[in-house]
Parts: structure tokens; C-alpha cells; sequence
């Protein structure tokens, strides 16, 4: 990021990787000596049964002391997803090397999520004269979701440049930037410590029982596998 960079919109939504990707901006932004860091963490209120999240992603931001916005948003519109229908089941107990790979995409897809997600953090950012949006998506261990594709990151980066007046009036408008694109959990895991990161404080699983993790949806598998990698014990699971 360049020195002069106005500041930025993080989308946080309490997990592994949107965590160390707000840390990865805290640390651009002169963490932990600058003060005051010109931050605006994102997160969405969507009816999501790992609503625990957003009560992580509150401790978060709070302990970087930085400005957290809760977008509420209409459950209707994210329909025949695991994710937010009481009656469809979360998969459990996938095998590991079928996360990510297999030829339809699963039911914890959430329809339109990170377009509306990128779009709520766009006029966010363009509001607060902010120019850039760190989003924490990866290609590498993922749920196989459309929507975090490289291919999709561009195409938004497009969108964002000529639908917008910050787009068209600056050189670089507002820059989407994904730090953790191409690393796997093991990797992201092991920057996330280095940075100071607080993986205790994170949530990862679909389907929580009484607040804590299942141990068996693909969140759930892909976090255990990382740690499990990184030789580092779950400091949320401590």
C-alpha cells in the first residue's frame, strides 16, 4: 500500500482469515504505534446461524480501537443457503481433499454474498474518502464459492473503477486488495501469529453448537488442517 493512502475499509467477519487480514492492515497502517488507525471494519448481520461471529469481530475491532460498523441485511434475500435456512443441514465430515474441488459448488454458498458484502464496504469507503477495501478471501483453501475467485476479485476491481466518482476522478480510485489470495490456511495461519493477530478471538465454524465450533463442517476441517499443518495448537480451542 502506498504511504498515502487515505485509509481503508476491512470486512470483517470474525474468522481466521478476515482477521489476520484486518491485522494485515493494522500493521500498514503503523500498528501497534500509530494510534488512531484510519480503519473501518465491516461486518453484516444476515440471520447467519454462526451468528457468534459477530460478537467476535465486536472483540476484534475493539482491541485494535478502531470504528466497527454491523450492516444489518434482510435474511430474504439469502435464501437456499446452509448457511442461513434452519432446514437445510450443514455437510459434515467431508474428506479434505473434496473442500474446494468438487463439481457443484455446496449448500453454504450464500447467493450474491461478497458482491453485496464489496458493495456495502464501496460506498462505505467512497463515503469516508477511504481508498482501499481489504477483503480476506483466499483461492487456495476455500469452500469452492464463486465469489472468492480471482477471477471475481477483478471484475469487481473493474466494476468499482468506472461505476464509481472516486473511480473516475483519481488515477487508482479505490483499490480492492487481497492479501491472503493465494495462501493456504497453514500459511495464513503462520502470518497471522507473526503479526499479533488475535487467533483466539476467532470463530470458523458453520454450524456452532451453543457458540462452539461442530468440529466437523468444512470450516471447521479446513481450520483443524491448518493448525494441524502449522504445528501450532488452536488457540480458540485452548
Amino acid at each position: 500500500m502506498k504511504p498515502s493512502s487515505k485509509g481503508a475499509v476491512v470486512l470483517l467477519s470474525g474468522g481466521l482469515d478476515s482477521t489476520t487480514c484486518l491485522y494485515i492492515a493494522a500493521k500498514q497502517y503503523g500498528y501497534p504505534n500509530q494510534k488512531n488507525l484510519p480503519i473501518i471494519a465491516l461486518s453484516f448481520d444476515y440471520s447467519q446461524k454462526q451468528k457468534i461471529e459477530l460478537l467476535k469481530s465486536k472483540k476484534i475491532a475493539h482491541q485494535l480501537g478502531i470504528k466497527h460498523v454491523i450492516q444489518k441485511l434482510d435474511p430474504s434475500f439469502f435464501l437456499g443457503s446452509a448457511l442461513t435456512d434452519q432446514k437445510i443441514k450443514v455437510r459434515k465430515n467431508a474428506k479434505l481433499d473434496q473442500i474446494g474441488v468438487e463439481s457443484e459448488i455446496p449448500n453454504t454458498y450464500v447467493p450474491g454474498r461478497n458482491i453485496l458484502f464489496l458493495s456495502f464496504a464501496l460506498s462505505l469507503a467512497e463515503g469516508h474518502k477511504l481508498d482501499t477495501i481489504f477483503i480476506g478471501v483466499n483461492a487456495l483453501d476455500y469452500s469452492g464459492y464463486p465469489d472468492c475467485r480471482p477471477e471475481f476479485i477483478r471484475a469487481f476491481q473493474r466494476m468499482a473503477t468506472i461505476g464509481t466518482r472516486a473511480g473516475l476522478s483519481r488515477q487508482s480510485g479505490i483499490k480492492i486488495t487481497t492479501p491472503l489470495l493465494k495462501l493456504n490456511k497453514k500459511q495464513i495461519i503462520l502470518l497471522g501469529q507473526k503479526i499479533g493477530a488475535p487467533l483466539h478471538l476467532t470463530h470458523s465454524c458453520y454450524d456452532p453448537i451453543d457458540s462452539k465450533p461442530c468440529g466437523k463442517c468444512d470450516a471447521c476441517l479446513l481450520r483443524a488442517k491448518g493448525f494441524l499443518e502449522a504445528g501450532i495448537d488452536d488457540p480458540a480451542l485452548v
